[in-house]
């Protein structure tokens, strides 16, 4: 697991090393028999993976700890992963110069947990304490920091919430306990930092609506949305497209309105399977109409997949630490 170091960071490496945690249980495994292995098919010669950013299109974001995309000027957003404990909550002033010095928004995701995986809540146990307001302090300390902020801030809390995998302590809640404990977390951002934008951010599963707070309480829908070419072939018996990975997802929210981002987008595999997704992440397409940025994971995974495929590493370069 990457942790939050407290000393020995460069400027550069704190703006960007707000990481998401968790290597915990993995996606929920589909049982298919899928289509044989093809190593030619699987053979990846394109070295750098990054979307295009095409003219006119879907703004592009990234959640970046490697600094892959520092120096190119359309991105819009820089993302980061924030735990509400075991943090330096001043690094974020860090981050924000990182951002302000390029243009960029900050889009924070708070994750109600601990940095630390050997000492984690149960997930009733999470639940009560944020119901009944143990988390507000961290919660308010965060917001204060983001009042002090001069970039634009997206605050996305409690992702994908609706998720029955057991990768995170607050999804699979009952719709009605998460949508309080949302609400009022948000009430804290509002009034301590006024002007921030609230993102509610399903994975993009049946059943996500029960769990929406509201019009009042979203200003931006997030989805998850991940490529790996032979997860498709043994969870699908298909390649999926980015079109067709996000379609689901993106079908279950627009009837709410709002604009709809790709909080998490990712992908790998050979050739073939990586160029459709490099190519149209970000093109505007007609079924999409609500779609306004996508915003790419650029890190390996913190989880292994099932079907014993490991942990993805959907980092736009080849990173030679990854095993």
């Amino acid at each position: 697991m990457k942790k939050l170091m407290k000393n020995n960071f460069s400027t550069t490496a704190i703006a960007l090393l707000l990481l998401c945690v968790a290597e915990l249980p993995g996606r929920s495994e589909v049982q298919y028999a899928g289509i044989a292995p093809n190593p030619a098919a699987a053979v990846q010669t394109i070295i750098d993976k990054r979307p295009v950013v095409h003219a006119g299109g879907i703004k592009f974001g990234a959640y970046d700890p490697h600094g892959d995309f520092g120096a190119q000027t359309n991105v819009a957003t820089e993302a980061l992963f924030l735990p509400w404990e075991d943090v330096d909550l001043e690094t974020l002033r860090v981050a924000d110069a990182y951002a302000l010095a390029r243009g960029r928004n900050l889009l924070i995701t708070v994750e109600p947990w601990s940095w630390d995986v050997d000492w984690r809540l149960s997930s009733a146990q999470l639940r009560a304490k944020v119901l009944r307001g143990d988390y507000d302090v961290n919660m308010r300390s965060i917001a204060h920091m983001i009042s002090e902020l001069k970039s634009p801030v997206i605050v996305r809390w409690g992702q994908e919430m609706e998720d029955k995998s057991g990768r995170f302590s607050w999804s699979g809640w009952s719709p009605q306990d998460y949508i309080t404990a949302y609400k009022r977390m948000m009430d804290i951002v509002r009034k301590e930092a006024p002007g921030t934008e609230l993102m509610w951010s399903p994975k993009g599963e049946p059943g996500l609506q029960a769990y929406y707070p509201g019009d009042d309480y979203v200003d931006l829908v997030g989805l998850s949305v991940f490529g790996l070419q032979r997860y498709d072939e043994l969870a699908y018996k298909e390649h999926r497209t980015f079109s067709e990975a996000l379609k689901q997802g993106y079908d279950l929210v627009a009837g709410y309105g709002k604009p709809i981002w790709v909080a998490e987008l990712g992908y790998e595999g050979g050739d073939a399977y990586i160029r459709p997704w490099i190519e149209t992440a970000t093109l505007k397409q007609s079924a999409f109409p609500n779609l306004q940025e996508v915003v790419y994971f650029n890190d390996r995974d913190v989880q292994a997949w099932p079907f014993d495929l490991g942990r993805p590493d959907w980092r736009v370069v080849e990173n030679l630490g990854s095993n």
